[in-house]
C-alpha cells in the first residue's frame, strides 16, 4: 500500500521537483514524515489527519510513513499538505494511483479540508510543464499566477473538490486569466511638479533607457516628489517580465489574493533596512529589495543614511543583474536587474549650494557625510542631476508642466527603437557597444577630453555612450551625434559636489 504524487519545493524563486511517497500498513497507529522536513512540514500530520476526517473520508488507525524525496533538500512550509493528503488517499485505495500521479499538487490545508494559498505556485506550475504532467492542482486563490506560467490548472477550494478532480477527470483551465487583474489608477502626474526642467529631463532619459539616476539638492527641492512620479512614465511590463516579477513576489509571499504583477515594481525601503533586507538573505535565503525591484525601480531616499555595507553590496547586482546569497550549505542566486533611483542632500544640514540659505556644515562634516557613498557606487549611476529649490516666480507664473501621459508616449517611442536592438540601452553588453552605439566623427575625441578633464573611468566612458544612445532614441535619431554625447556628459558626477 504505497503511493506517490508529485509536488515542489521552493529554491530561491525556482521550484525543485519533490516526490511525496506514502506508505500505509497495519501496525501500531502512527504518522511520521521523513525527508528533511522543517517544523511546519512536520505539523502537517495533524492538519492532514483532521482535513481528511472532516472531509467525510474515513481515516483508519494505521501506521503511515511519508517520505519527501529527494531527502537532501530541506522541505519548508505548508505547501506539502495537499500532496501528502492525496498520497495517503491513493495509498488507502480511495484514489487511483495512476490518476493521482499525473498531476502536481501544492497547497496548505485547513482543519476543515479547505485548501489555502501558498507561496511559489507559479514556479510549481512551470515545473509541472517541464515534468510533462497534465498540470497543477492548486488553491483557487493562486489560480491566476499558475495560469500565467502556461500550465493547465485545476484550482480547488477544498480536499473534497480535489478528490472529484482526480476521480472525474475534469478539464482544467488554461490560457486566459480566471479574473483579469485590476489596472492601477490615480498615479501621481509629473505635470503636478512645478519647474524642475533639468530633473524632469533626466527622469525622461532614465525611464527611456532604464538608466540609474541620482538627484542631489537641498531639502524641499522636490527630489522625492519627482521620484514618486517616475512609475507614471515607465513602459509597461512585457509578458516575460510579468512572469519573472510574479515568480519573485510569489516566492516571497507578497502577492495579493488571486493577483499577478502587471506594473513595474517601485520599491522604496527605509534607510534603516539591514543588509539582508536590501540584498537578500536569512537562514533560508529569501529575496531582498534588489530582487523585489527586478524589472522595476529601487528608490533610495536620503542615500548617505543607508548602511555603507548595504550600499556597497549593491555594486555586484547593479553590474550583473543578479545577486548570489551564499550560506554554509548552499548558495541561491536571485534575479536583480533593477533601475536605481536615489536622492540625497549635498551636506548634513542640506543647504550647501542653496541660493538663499547658508550651509552650517564644516568641511570635515561634509567630507564625512559624502564619504558614506563610495566612488565605485557613484560611478555606476549614469545620471547625476542637481535639483534646485523652486523660486516664487515659477510658482506664480510657471505654466503647467508636460503630463506623464505625454512623456510616457515619448518613452514608448524610444523603447520601440531599443527593442529592435534587443533591450534597454542601459543593459547593452560592453562587447556590443561598438556595434549598437557607433560614435560620430569627433565623438571619441570629445570623450577622451572628458576622461582627462573629469577623470572619467572606462566604466563611465561606456555609460556615457549608452546614455547618449538613449538621448538619440528620444529624438528618433538613428545615429549618435556630438550633441547627444555632450548632454550625456553633463550628467556625469562631479565628486566635489
Amino acid at each position: 500500500m504505497i503511493a506517490g504524487v508529485r509536488s515542489s519545493s521552493l529554491w530561491g524563486t525556482d521550484a525543485l521537483a519533490v516526490t511525496v511517497e506514502a506508505d500505509v500498513h497495519k501496525g501500531m497507529p502512527s504518522f511520521s514524515i521523513v525527508g528533511l522536513p522543517d517544523n511546519a512540514v512536520k505539523e502537517s500530520r495533524d492538519r492532514v489527519r483532521s482535513a481528511i476526517a472532516n472531509s467525510g473520508i474515513d481515516f483508519p488507525p494505521l501506521r503511515i510513513t511519508i517520505n519527501l524525496a529527494p531527502v537532501d533538500v530541506k522541505k519548508e512550509g505548508g505547501i506539502f499538505d495537499l500532496p501528502i493528503a492525496v498520497a495517503i488517499l491513493a495509498a488507502l485505495g480511495f484514489l487511483p494511483k495512476d490518476k493521482a500521479a499525473a498531476y502536481l499538487f501544492v497547497g496548505e490545508l485547513g482543519l476543515n479540508g479547505t485548501v489555502r494559498s501558498t507561496r511559489g505556485v507559479i514556479s510549481a506550475a512551470a515545473l509541472a510543464v517541464t515534468l510533462g504532467l497534465k498540470g497543477i492542482v492548486c488553491p483557487r486563490v493562486n489560480a491566476n499566477e499558475a495560469l500565467l506560467s502556461g500550465a493547465t490548472v485545476w484550482p480547488v477550494r477544498d480536499l473534497r473538490e480535489t478528490v472529484q478532480v482526480i476521480m472525474e477527470d475534469r478539464p482544467g483551465l488554461s490560457g486566459d486569466l480566471v479574473e483579469p487583474p485590476e489596472e492601477s489608477h490615480g498615479q501621481p502626474d509629473l505635470a503636478e511638479v512645478t519647474g524642475q526642467a533639468v530633473p524632469k529631463r533626466a527622469l525622461l532619459i532614465a525611464a527611456a533607457g532604464a538608466h540609474n539616476l541620482l538627484m542631489i539638492g537641498p531639502p524641499g527641492a522636490g527630489k522625492s516628489m519627482l521620484a514618486k512620479r517616475l512609475p507614471s512614465i515607465l513602459p509597461p511590463l512585457s509578458r516575460r517580465e510579468m512572469l519573472e516579477c510574479t515568480r519573485i513576489y510569489s516566492a516571497a509571499g507578497r502577492l495579493n489574493r488571486n493577483s499577478i504583477i502587471t506594473t513595474r515594481p517601485f520599491r522604496s525601503p527605509h534607510h534603516t533596512i539591514s543588509d539582508a533586507g536590501l540584498i537578500g538573505g536569512g537562514t533560508t535565503p529569501s529575496p531582498g529589495e534588489v530582487t523585489l525591484a527586478h524589472n522595476g525601480v529601487l528608490f533610495l531616499d536620503e542615500l548617505p543614511e543607508y548602511r555603507r555595507s548595504a550600499l556597497e553590496a549593491m555594486r555586484q547586482p547593479i553590474e550583473e543583474g543578479e545577486v548570489t546569497v551564499s550560506r554554509a550549505a548552499s548558495a541561491v542566486t536571485f534575479p536583480a536587474s533593477f533601475q536605481l533611483l536615489a536622492a540625497m542632500n549635498p551636506c548634513p544640514c542640506g543647504f550647501k549650494g542653496h541660493p538663499a540659505r547658508e550651509c552650517r556644515c564644516t568641511p570635515v562634516q561634509v567630507a564625512k557625510y559624502l564619504g558614506k557613498i563610495s566612488g565605485p557606487l557613484l560611478d555606476r549611476i549614469d545620471l547625476h542631476v542637481w535639483t534646485d529649490p523652486v523660486d516664487a516666480e515659477s510658482v506664480l507664473e510657471g505654466p503647467p508642466g508636460e503630463s506623464s501621459q505625454s512623456i510616457r508616449a515619448r518613452v514608448m517611442g524610444a523603447l520601440d527603437r531599443q527593442q529592435a536592438r534587443g533591450g534597454f540601452n542601459a543593459r547593452i553588453a560592453d562587447q556590443a557597444i561598438g556595434t549598437l552605439c557607433q560614435l560620430p566623427r569627433g565623438g571619441k575625441s570629445l570623450l577622451a577630453a572628458a576622461m582627462r578633464q573629469y577623470h572619467l573611468s572606462m566604466r563611465g566612458y561606456k555609460r556615457v555612450i549608452k546614455v547618449a544612445r538613449t538621448i538619440a532614441d528620444l529624438e528618433d535619431s538613428g545615429a549618435i551625434k556630438e550633441r547627444h554625447l555632450a548632454e550625456a556628459l553633463q550628467y556625469r558626477p562631479e565628486f566635489d559636489l
